[in-house]
């Protein structure tokens, strides 16, 4: 080749260079990540399973939560651009349900919608993703959260041949929430085998129950969970209309019974029925947005996003992936355990919260203060965010707050916040 031919061609290489690096540009108009606020935070009640909310479905109590929360915000529907909503069991929602939700919710049809599942994570992973969004300039406000129908959840009949001799029916909520796929066990056994390993004991557990009641009734008392719930109005096909208020497992329990249970796992087991979560129905969502948003819109945000993690484990230990995660998340942020003022960890089981606390080296009094999961219920698509909104509403000003919460598959994520 001659020497002309390669300078030609060197040439036509510059110049396709300076018309990438202009793309580039176009392309890059972010040259720092932005700061992410929270401009509300609300959530429905919790329901009891096939209790008050089960006439509601999943997409309905998202719509809820959704359309309060920009009330909240006191900012017009059209300006929320993109909307990320957790639900785990999606079976029998129909097409989209965060897309139904936002439209139920009133919102306009150029919203665009994403359904996230990561199994009991997945609301505050809608937030982590929102967040991540908003950080790099996609968009100045969203909306985030996590909604779930435990009671509206269908059996499923897989396709094939049916046999002779009947068929088998799945529960859809065991089948594509809380069966260990690697072990094909209940997660339950997966809490068993954390308290074998770590020496918890059942009356530990069923202390770690008693109080996380205790908690929630004397927080209900007080109206501490007044600020983040927004009321649901419910129709059923019979009778007239009833408004559902308050959290409706949370005086459902007997103390005398707790320590007399039958371990549900294991014979020889000790998670049992009230020292565990319960199934449940309800929604959270949170109006997320960038400095810009929130200088434009004049709206006075609550809190700030400091940063967030997640981690992941073998899946048989999924209970102690928190504390994966939050080691992660702390070294992130460049802080101590000793500088959170506040810990919502989730209460799958009360073994999780348990063994957290341990390998946390966390103090007990400033972990799930209000109660959690075990006593006020666990809509697996709804708690992560429930876990932040509560945050939100319950830190004072300057105080930092962590949210941590294990899923199935061995992961956990956690996120950091700071009241504003």
């Amino acid at each position: 080749m001659s020497f002309y031919a390669i300078a030609g061609r060197v040439t036509k290489c510059f110049h396709y260079a300076k018309i990438w690096r202009g793309f580039g540009r176009q392309f890059s108009q972010v040259s720092s990540l932005n700061e992410v606020f929270v401009v509300s935070a609300v959530r429905t009640p919790v329901g009891s399973f096939l209790g008050s909310l089960a006439p509601v479905s999943a997409p309905q109590l998202g719509a809820i939560a959704l359309k309060a929360a920009i009330e909240k915000a006191g900012i017009p529907n059209e300006e929320v651009k993109e909307v990320y909503l957790g639900q785990v069991l999606q079976g029998g929602s129909k097409q989209s349900p965060t897309r139904q939700a936002l439209l139920f919710a009133g919102l306009p049809q150029s919203t665009e919608a994403t359904t996230i599942n990561k199994v009991c994570a997945s609301g505050v992973k809608s937030i982590m993703m929102a967040s991540q969004s908003l950080m790099c300039g996609h968009q100045e406000v969203m909306a985030a959260g996590g909604m779930e129908s435990m009671s509206n959840v269908p059996y499923y009949m897989l396709r094939g041949d049916m046999a002779y001799g009947g068929i088998t029916l799945h529960d859809g909520i065991l089948y594509d929430s809380l069966t260990d796929v690697y072990n094909n066990f209940h997660m339950g056994i997966c809490a068993e085998t954390t308290a074998k390993k770590m020496g918890i004991s059942r009356e530990e557990q069923d202390e770690y129950a008693i109080m996380s009641y205790k908690r929630s009734q004397e927080a209900a008392k007080k109206g501490i969970f007044k600020k983040e719930i927004v009321p649901v109005t419910v129709k059923p096909k019979r009778g007239k209309e009833v408004t559902v208020t308050e959290d409706e497992e949370i005086f459902k329990v007997n103390f005398e019974k707790i320590k007399s249970l039958k371990p549900v796992f294991q014979k020889d087991g000790t998670v049992t029925a009230a020292n565990a979560s319960t199934l449940s129905d309800g929604a959270s969502a949170v109006i997320l947005m960038t400095k810009a948003g929130v200088d434009r819109l004049k709206v006075t945000p609550l809190a700030r996003i400091i940063t967030f993690a997640d981690a992941a484990t073998d899946p048989v230990d999924f209970p102690i992936a928190p504390a994966l995660a939050v080691p992660r998340l702390l070294k992130q942020a460049g802080i101590e355990a000793k500088d959170v003022a506040m810990w919502e960890i989730n209460e799958a089981f009360s073994a999780v919260a348990i063994a957290n606390v341990r390998k946390l080296d966390l103090d007990i009094n400033k972990v799930n203060i209000n109660g959690g999961a075990v006593s006020i219920g666990h809509p697996v698509g709804m708690s992560g965010a429930r876990l932040v909104t509560h945050l939100v509403h319950n830190l004072k000003p300057g105080e930092k707050g962590v949210a941590a919460i294990c899923n199935g598959g061995g992961a956990a994520s956690s996120i950091l916040i700071e009241k504003l």
